[in-house]
């Protein structure tokens, strides 16, 4: 058997380091005759597992005391309600940031809940961009700010936080663990697990504790408060505990492998190669501000797009897996998350001038 280099956008690859030892374990985990699958999740075992989970995420994000970590099921486009039904007990409005497919949800979303201000769109120029923030429009009597700082359809990411007292709500699904962060910046930061922390069915809450106030037990379903979760450690019910079995054994591999610094310091120099073989060319284009392109989500395009069925078919044929773009876009995306190792960013930009100077 061999592995392909998976460029999908999620479930995206996970560190063949940490499949290989879910492997080994998956039958008898550390000595007790079962998987993690049959433990209970109240068992000294999980509850081991747990713990491990939320501390070495604590140390890799530097979270500080001031904030509870939550597994919760749904994933992100779950907590796209969960989070105004539970922050904006006592507001009448939120502010959304719109980049992209992914923000555009959530403040969909959000409306069944709460009245929302548009801060600031690109969506006028298809989301190539990110707003002008001294443009922005922020009401300050609003429960938060909601941002989406990395687009994984679009392929736009940025990193500046607009300046505001109000609690900032990041969706940081497609780049958390990424680059290095100033959590205490956040009130909120929530990401799905399936695209650099593990497999899907589970997603992470990093919470200011200040705002589990908000959560009203009393006009919430049971599962969806913060607050309960908060104080029962994630296991109202029966969390996905092999999801956050493989999310401790992701937080292991980056602790092993340097860290977060490292981690981006190798994120910067995949996207750089890519981007540069990109430029570089007239068969290949990407629509995005150069400011704000994605480190994570590489969208680009053929100067002919009648050949983008060869150039996937051929690219799938060499071991470049799930190169096509989002249905909603089209062209082509190559997901380079951090288990994408930069031999596999390599193989495509390689395939990338064979397939340019057999077919320009």
């Amino acid at each position: 058997m061999s592995r392909v280099y998976n460029f999908c956008s999620g479930p995206a690859a996970l560190p063949e380091a940490v499949l290989i030892k879910a492997q080994q374990e998956l039958l008898d985990w550390h000595g007790k005759g079962v998987s993690v699958m049959e433990m209970s999740h109240r068992s000294d075992e999980f509850v081991s597992i747990l713990t491990s989970a939320k501390a070495r995420l604590s140390r890799l994000m530097g979270i500080s005391s001031d904030y509870e970590i939550l597994f919760v099921q749904g994933g992100a486009s779950g907590l796209f309600a969960q989070i105004p039904a539970n922050l904006c007990h006592g507001f009448d409005k939120a502010c959304y940031i719109d980049t992209g497919t992914w923000s555009s949800k959530a403040l969909k979303e959000a409306k069944k809940y709460t009245d929302v201000v548009v801060s600031g769109s690109t969506k006028s120029i298809n989301y190539t961009s990110v707003p002008d923030f001294s443009t922005l429009n922020i009401d300050e009597a609003a429960a938060y700010l909601h941002i989406t700082p990395n687009e994984t359809i679009g392929g736009v990411e940025y990193m500046d936080l607009p300046q505001t007292d109000l609690p900032i709500v990041a969706d940081m699904s497609s780049n958390i663990l990424s680059r290095a962060i100033d959590v205490s910046k956040y009130g909120m930061i929530y990401a799905g697990a399936q695209k650099n922390i593990g497999p899907a069915g589970v997603a992470i809450c990093i919470v200011r504790k200040d705002l589990l106030e908000r959560s009203n037990d009393d006009a919430l379903p049971t599962t969806w408060s913060f607050a309960n979760l908060a104080k029962n450690d994630s296991m109202i019910n029966t969390p996905p505990t092999f999801a956050i079995y493989l999310a401790d054994l992701v937080f292991e591999w980056l602790e092993q492998n340097g860290g977060v610094a490292a981690m981006e310091q190798h994120n910067i120099a995949k996207a750089e190669l890519l981007y540069q073989a990109i430029d570089n060319s007239s068969f290949y284009s990407n629509p995005i501000d150069v400011r704000y392109r994605s480190r994570m989500n590489v969208p680009f395009v053929l100067a002919d797009e009648k050949l983008e069925s060869v150039f996937l078919a051929e690219s799938e044929a060499a071991g470049l897996s799930t190169l096509a773009g989002h249905r909603s876009v089209g062209g082509m995306r190559a997901s380079i998350y951090n288990a994408m190792p930069m031999a596999g960013v390599e193989a495509l930009v390689a395939f990338m001038k064979d397939f340019e100077q057999r077919y320009a």
